[in-house]
């Protein structure tokens, strides 16, 4: 990272810290698309944000000077930093109250990176990323097509990562124009957050995914090879998109804020007690990182009762049910993520068949769904009693015993069998894989081409479900 850069005064930040960032590498086609979405979300939002930007050059901040002008139309207060071309600080946008360019030196490190920071009550956004060197691109050199251009860094809705990142921009902008560095201390001061609903989240995703997917046809990539790598990389972030919020719904929820990575633990052991084909471990695997997303729980179905949802394993292709009804999940938006929509509606269903949406009964209900509920519920289960006195080994059997009072009901009998041989294991000292998703990087949910799932006996220990 550049010396002095703002990514890099964040990384030094969060060099030590308990949660570290995850940076990934992004074309500039991807970037486009994503500062895209997440500008016009303002348009939308109406809260009035506080938007802090950087452009590199002033010519880029004159390829989106009018969308700037609608942008502040319903924005509290914009400050731009780019290095100073001819023309750019003339432009009309440049004049409106609210908005304010800050022409930095072109040897200032912040004039090599690409930032937007979108601070509101309910609305945290940021892009931040520099461009990498010439040394960084290696023996293909840099690349000959603009869109091809690399950034290093990370995007994020995360809110206290967006108010620290915004008190770094603030400081920087501060050394170029004191008396703006301080307006834009009180109007960041003068935001207090407040609460995001899934609602508000998916409102948010739902755009990011779609400027994603629109973008390779709004903007002239190029063909073959290159093609589909900037392709994988506009996926990958689609995928990321709902990773963060996932992410962020388990934050908020200060009395289970790990309960989506142990769910995913618990079910990449189970699966692999049930010998499951790696294609079906990954569509579990993102689905138990989802699981919590709420339009994904109360979304609507078109399976009927006496539906067969048994499938083939020599067919990783084959969708898991039916199409999903328009409009009732956001994952409906990425082809790719339908059959884990599914998977995540149907986690409510019970195995007598008195379940939701679609009352489906016993084998009829997805298998990852069977697992998916049952393990959601066994980790609320565990998790509630942590502070209970109890040890461990009383805790997984207490909850283990409440699962099996609800098996032939709720859940699936064999299921909650292999549940009590991953409970004897947990006994017997074994720990699970408890990692948090790969948000960097979110392709490899996705590649089916994955190596044969690991078994029982040899699993790596990447650490403990106890507390």
């Amino acid at each position: 990272m550049l010396e002095g850069s703002i990514l890099q005064r964040l990384q030094e930040a969060h060099q030590d810290s308990k949660k570290p960032i995850r940076y990934g590498v992004y074309y500039k086609n991807t970037l486009v698309a994503l500062c895209h979405a997440l500008e016009d979300h303002i348009l939308n939002d109406h809260s009035k944000p506080l938007v802090i930007a950087a452009f590199q050059q002033g010519k880029w901040y004159l390829e989106e000077a009018k969308r700037y002008e609608d942008i502040a139309q319903c924005s509290q207060q914009i400050a731009i930093m780019a290095a100073d071309d001819s023309g750019w600080l003339e432009h009309p946008t440049s004049k409106l109250s609210n908005v304010d360019l800050v022409a930095i030196n072109p040897n200032d490190s912040v004039a090599e990176e690409w930032h937007l920071i979108i601070l509101s009550p309910n609305y945290t956004a940021m892009v931040i990323c520099q461009e990498l060197s010439e040394a960084d691109y290696g023996l293909s050199g840099q690349p000959a097509s603009d869109l091809e251009r690399k950034f290093y860094g990370l995007w994020t809705f995360e809110p206290d990562l967006v108010r620290e990142t915004a008190l770094l921009a603030i400081a920087h902008i501060e050394s170029y124009n004191p008396e703006l560095g301080k307006k834009l201390r009180q109007y960041q001061q003068a935001i207090k957050p407040v609460v995001v609903t899934s609602e508000d989240l998916a409102s948010v995703v739902s755009r990011v995914v779609d400027y994603l997917q629109t973008g390779q046809i709004n903007i002239s990539v190029p063909a073959g090879n290159r093609h589909q790598i900037l392709d994988r990389n506009l996926v990958s972030n689609e995928i990321q998109a709902f990773l963060r919020m996932a992410e962020l719904l388990d934050a908020a929820d200060i009395t289970n804020p790990m309960a989506a990575t142990e769910v995913v633990a618990l079910a990449e052991t189970m699966g692999q007690l049930l010998d499951l084909p790696a294609w079906q471990m990954k569509r579990l695997r993102l689905a138990g990182f989802l699981h919590r997303i709420h339009p994904l729980q109360t979304a609507q179905s078109v399976l009927a009762p006496g539906t067969s949802t048994r499938y083939q394993e020599d067919a990783p292709s084959c969708p898991l049910s039916c199409p999903l009804v328009p409009g009732t999940q956001v994952l409906r938006t990425m082809p790719r993520l339908r059959a884990v929509a599914q998977i995540i509606t149907h986690q409510s269903e019970w195995w007598d068949g008195t379940g939701e949406p679609a009352a489906l009964a016993g084998d009829e209900i997805p298998l990852e769904s069977r697992i998916l509920a049952l393990l959601a519920d066994f980790q609320c289960r565990v998790n509630q009693k942590v502070s209970s006195g109890l040890t461990k080994e009383e805790i997984l059997t207490q909850a283990l015993e409440e699962c099996r009072q609800q098996q032939s009901r709720h859940f699936d009998p064999k299921l909650v069998e292999t549940l009590t041989l991953l409970v004897m294991g947990l006994h017997q000292g074994l720990e699970l894989p408890v990692s948090s998703p790969k948000l960097s990087a979110g392709m490899w949910l996705l590649d089916h081409k994955q190596e044969e799932t690991r078994k029982f006996s040899e699993i790596k220990t990447y650490g403990s479900f106890e507390r």
